[in-house]
């Protein structure tokens, strides 16, 4: 099972982050999230030198031309889409990088609609709704992942902490590959608990 640390800010608690060797960490490049980190000014040329790590830049409905050059400033290895994007903007996105496609999941949700974006992604992420677009905290229903049927890859996203290792473990789904973490592993937005990442990750992988 692979892990990704998501919403970080801040260069000391990166290389901490890092040390604890998860799979994935990731970055958030909306502005309306509290963890956005297009104004920390010494960011880019540290996470150019991340080379141990995947680096993944979060978007939401942003356009092509600053996607691209984000990329390049920050030398991201994985866009993560986690707007309302057309599988016409994946699939030309996905010429800077692979592309995970972020979707939120209720009981209204049509899993069909999962089929157009399946060629044009990499891996698909479920996460609870929220009006910041992630970082909420909330659990979404793990009964609604019998609904997905596809082959494609996903992590699973929203409200995961160290409470619900054992359900985790438990799913049993084949295409479930990666866990997502965020908010309910940080001192405040963007600055993660580093003792409280550790364990999860033990727990995970032991």
């Amino acid at each position: 099972m692979k892990i990704k640390v998501c919403g970080l800010k801040y260069i000391s608690n990166i290389q901490s982050v890092i040390q604890l060797a998860p799979d994935y960490i990731g970055f958030i490049f909306y502005k309306g999230s509290k963890r956005y980190v297009g104004n920390e000014r010494l960011l880019p040329s540290y996470t150019l030198l991340i080379k141990e790590v995947k680096k993944v830049g979060v978007f939401v409905d942003e356009d092509k031309s600053v996607i691209t050059a984000i990329v390049k400033d920050f030398g991201l290895d994985i866009i993560q889409l986690h707007g309302n994007e057309t599988p016409q903007f994946c699939e030309n996105v996905r010429k800077l990088a692979p592309i995970v496609k972020s979707f939120h999941i209720t009981h209204s949700f049509d899993f069909n609609i999962l089929k157009d974006y399946q060629d044009v992604c990499d891996h698909f992420l479920f996460d609870s709704p929220s009006q910041d677009y992630g970082g909420s905290g909330q659990v979404f229903d793990w009964e609604l992942l019998n609904n997905y049927t596809l082959e494609k890859s996903f992590f699973l996203s929203g409200g995961i902490c160290l409470e619900n290792v054992k359900p985790i473990l438990e799913l049993n789904h084949p295409s479930f590959m990666a866990i997502d973490i965020n908010s309910k592993f940080e001192i405040e937005p963007g600055l993660k608990n580093i003792d409280k990442i550790k364990s999860f990750i033990h727990e995970i992988r032991n």
